[in-house]
């Protein structure tokens, strides 16, 4: 059991707000929920990938060996990302014969990617 605001060692008593901590706490996602944002989150923690769906929101559909190439990536690195991609249901795959064409599964990546680059061309205080 978690201790309250006023139990914490580490905030003083003094600075608690206990009827806003309990507005806050009642809209809070759940804790599962949470890991499973960080999860998500975690998936944008490395360039190749973010570089992945950054081409994916240029281009539509990009085979394994075009996105090693531009990425100068090992293609076997570059499946090992678009398997995780994948598996965070951030792009899909098609078939055309022995090819594989991989493109963004909805628009939210190519939105997330939007945002992130819209905030850092804010300037900072």
């Amino acid at each position: 059991m978690q201790d309250s605001p006023e139990n914490s060692p580490d905030v003083s008593p003094c600075c608690v707000d206990e009827q806003h901590v309990r507005a806050v706490r009642a809209r809070m996602i759940d804790p599962g929920r949470m890991e499973e944002l960080a999860a998500f989150f975690r998936m944008l923690g490395a360039a190749s990938r973010v570089g992945i769906l950054y081409a994916l929101s240029v281009e539509p559909e990009m085979c394994v060996g075009d996105l090693a190439a531009l990425l100068d990536m090992a293609q076997p690195a570059v499946s090992n990302q678009l398997k995780a991609l994948r598996q965070a249901r951030l792009i899909r795959s098609r078939r055309d014969g022995k090819m594989i064409f991989y493109s963004l599964a909805d628009q939210h990546p190519k939105d997330i990617i939007r945002y992130g680059l819209e905030h850092l061309d804010e300037p900072g205080e």
